[in-house]
């Protein structure tokens, strides 16, 4: 039966680890000189290797081996490891046996002694998803275990661990692959396999895979079973749903010609090739981060996976870009793939955004004097006077943050709408102190007004307030920083 490339070519010593050699030198040393330890804690982002380098050490100390280089990877225990059925390495999978009652019938069964080799160890993956009955279950064993056990557990979320379990283990950090030893282990792969894959095609698929050996290795059997023995970047492409490098040349051209029309009926022909909307806005973004570097290297080589050609192309198009322009656009994209990712029309938010940014949005167009925004804000409603809305906001606000009342003299409610409350501000310190507070500031509105407003700030020319001074003076002294205040106080 046919196994996924990500079993078949599962590594099975230390040597084919690939991008952890800080752990495997640890591993090894210990191996060698005897010192293993009897609980450890593998953490890291999927795909990283921690139930492959898990197997291996059990491997390492019940290798049979007569070579110090252990595991060997042929000996009788290393391939019953291996093949799942040497009955002294035990996996269990925390996500469906996390229960007190599993974790009991774990401690009996570490009294017995091993049967084929020199110690039993127990793998558990997932060991975040016990229950906390469970981890206090396991507490003493992972403490004291007999001579003969060891215990690997492995998570993806360290964090999630009771601070007793973490000190019982000796914790190594799983790091993400780098990109040129994830194509070297790719292209050696495919080499074994008799694929024949582009440098273009390889390049997609590490990128695509994050850092995840898995990733990429499941990306690559699909790539390998759609396109036989040969794979060009076409097929990965095809594959993932994501467009090649011109579609988004033209589009940003569009964009910043300010053609909107143009650039809505070049996405129609796109998606209706059968491409998918969220892979293609985090694709442009990642043609706007290629801009941004060909604004500052030469050489891209390294860091940009697409041909020479392509380079050139990208870097004219930087060079008739302002730097300012690049960056609200991955700004303003980025926000627009966040919300994508749970929105059930994500094709409205990405026209939404081209237009925006295509019309002028917030690059190519200054922003309203502030007078004129203040003139716009509807008249109060009927509640409490604004003042006293206001005090009571900061009041509580104080007991959940420090310093928060020294902004209350430089800011005022200004007016409440039906959706949206209007706050002025009297400089650019208290707007980013206002945005930096926004959750807090809606919440607390919330409670004194009986209906979830979003906030709006104005930074007003010309403040009026002799006790603004003050009040910043007063947050210097608070939080032990040197503000420098220029105001002008009539």
């Amino acid at each position: 039966m046919y196994q996924a490339l990500y079993r078949s070519f599962r590594p099975e010593t230390f040597d084919g680890i690939l991008g952890q050699g800080h752990i495997v030198k640890i591993l090894k040393n210990q191996i060698a000189a005897g010192t293993i330890g009897h609980a450890y804690l593998f953490c890291g982002t999927r795909g990283t290797g921690k139930t492959s380098m898990a197997r291996i050490l059990a491997k390492g100390v019940n290798c049979i081996a007569n070579s110090n280089d252990k595991p060997c990877g042929v000996c009788d225990n290393c391939i019953a490891i291996k093949d799942g059925v040497f009955l002294d390495v035990i996996e269990i999978d925390a996500a469906s046996n996390n229960g007190v009652e599993n974790i009991r019938e774990l401690r009996e069964s570490v009294n017995y002694p091993p049967v084929a080799g020199k110690r039993k160890v127990y793998i558990i993956d997932e060991v975040h998803m016990l229950t906390i009955p469970a981890f206090n279950a396991l507490l003493k064993t992972l403490e004291e275990p007999p001579e003969h056990v060891m215990f690997i557990l492995a998570t993806t979320e360290p964090h999630k661990l009771p601070a007793t379990i973490l000190s019982r283990c000796l914790r190594l950090d799983f790091r993400r692959i780098s990109e040129q030893k994830m194509k070297d282990g790719l292209r050696k792969i495919c080499k074994n396999l008799d694929v024949k894959i582009s440098d273009g095609a390889l390049g997609i698929i590490v990128s695509h895979s994050d850092g995840s050996v898995r990733d990429g290795l499941s990306l690559l059997d699909q790539c390998i079973a759609a396109g036989g023995k040969e794979v060009i970047r076409q097929d990965v492409l095809e594959l993932l749903g994501t467009t090649g490098e011109e579609v988004f040349l033209e589009l940003t051209d569009l964009i910043e010609d300010h053609n909107p029309a143009e650039a809505l009926l070049l996405l129609n022909r796109v998606l209706a090739d059968g491409k998918d909307v969220r892979q293609l806005i985090k694709d442009w973004i990642g043609h706007y981060r290629n801009l941004l570097i060909l604004k500052f290297i030469q050489n891209p080589s390294d860091i940009l996976s697409m041909s020479a050609e392509n380079v050139e192309r990208i870097r004219e198009q930087s060079n008739r870009l302002e730097l300012p322009t690049i960056n609200e656009c991955i700004l303003e994209l980025s926000q627009t793939s966040a919300e994508a990712k749970w929105s059930t029309q994500p094709r409205i938010l990405l026209e939404l955004v081209m237009v925006k940014l295509a019309t002028g949005g917030n690059i190519h167009l200054s922003k309203p004097e502030p007078k004129a925004v203040i003139t716009q804000k509807p008249e109060p409603k009927a509640v409490d006077d604004l003042e006293t809305i206001w005090n009571k906001v900061f009041e509580e606000g104080e007991e959940n943050r420090g310093s928060f009342k020294l902004f209350y003299k430089g800011s005022r409610l200004s007016s409440i709408g039906d959706n949206v409350f209007y706050v002025d501000v009297a400089n650019e310190v208290s707007m980013h102190w206002a945005k930096d507070n926004e959750q807090l500031l809606e919440n607390l509105m919330e409670k004194y007004t009986g209906r979830k407003r979003r906030m709006e700030c104005t930074l007003v020319e010309n403040w009026d307030d002799p006790n603004q001074q003050q009040s910043f003076e007063n947050l210097a002294e608070k939080i032990g920083e040197e503000l420098e205040i220029n105001i002008e106080v009539k």
